[in-house]
């Protein structure tokens, strides 16, 4: 197979997306998360209104990869889960989707640093303590 031909991507189903959890935007049609990727995505799920995660925090949780991993799986299947809940450990939140994603914190009233548009990892991190 030629490098171009690998490199280019099949076109984008038409009609709506299929409903589900995750986002299939970036996958084939036919791809489904791996088991790592159903792990992240449960936590992910997990985490409760006004609350966040680390992406590092989800790997510490999952046993497994690291913040780029988790990052990863969000990007590509996220997109049905609670994705603004799972956050940067400076409490900024996933990059491209900042105004998305305070407007989600205003809703559910997750705290915020005085003077700064970041979550406010000390008051809003959320360990898991009620999942396990």
């Amino acid at each position: 197979m030629l490098l171009a031909e690998r490199l280019i991507r099949p076109a984008a189903p038409s009609g709506p997306l299929p409903q589900g959890r995750y986002s299939a935007v970036m996958a084939r049609p036919d791809a489904h998360p791996d088991d790592y990727a159903e792990r992240v995505l449960d936590i992910a799920e997990a985490i409760p209104p006004g609350r966040v995660m680390s992406y590092g925090d989800i790997a510490e949780y999952v046993g497994e990869g690291g913040p780029r991993q988790v990052g990863a799986v969000m990007s590509r299947w996220g997109g049905g889960v609670p994705w603004w809940r799972v956050i940067r450990s400076d409490g900024t939140p996933p990059p491209g989707h900042e105004v998305r994603a305070r407007e989600q914190y205003a809703a559910e009233a997750t705290p915020m640093r005085p003077g700064a548009d970041r979550v406010d990892m000390r008051r809003a991190r959320w360990t898991g303590e009620a999942h396990r």
